[in-house]
């Protein structure tokens, strides 16, 4: 079994991540952190020294890589379902989930996040939710295609594992 989540940074792709693991006995992948692991380097190194391309095109290897694996839940990075095939990969080698968070939920997390975004470092609250409703225009329709769609700010992993048990 592999489950797929995706959806915006904050949305708790991480986090539903951890909880699904342990309740599934799961292996989580972190797709940013497996990247970072099998190349040596950080995502600002990558994008540094290769930009956005040579930086998109290894997370797709190992997207492609860890379509492979059994038993994994796989948090990916938010913007990973937006290029090459990785959709369809996912819809095709597992339960691909977007948890779908509305902006102002988003917006709280990431305004209380204990992790930095260096993406969103020094945005007011009205400068946060104007940028990210202007990339979830973008992405939103990559989201969407996920086989399903989880909405709402309290989406719990019961929810996920409902999902897993009818299909």
């Amino acid at each position: 079994m592999r489950v797929y989540l995706v959806g915006y940074m904050g949305c708790g792709k991480s986090t539903m991540g951890r909880k699904l693991a342990s309740i599934l006995g799961s292996t989580l992948i972190d797709l940013d952190h497996y990247l970072e692991q099998k190349y040596f380097k950080t995502i600002p190194q990558i994008f540094a020294e290769e930009g956005e391309d040579g930086f998109r095109r290894k997370e797709q290897a190992v997207l492609h890589e860890v379509s492979t694996f059994d038993d994994v839940i796989v948090a990916t990075g938010g913007g990973a379902p937006c290029f090459f095939d990785n959709m369809d990969v996912m819809n095709r080698t597992g339960f691909c989930i977007f948890l779908d968070v509305d902006t102002e939920e988003l917006v709280n997390r990431l305004t209380n996040a204990k992790t930095e975004r260096p993406i969103i470092k020094g945005k007011s609250r009205e400068e946060l939710a104007g940028f990210i409703d202007e990339m979830m225009e973008k992405r939103r329709p990559f989201y969407e295609k996920a086989k399903y769609i989880l909405r709402g700010k309290n989406i719990t992993p019961a929810q996920v594992i409902k999902i897993i048990r009818e299909h």
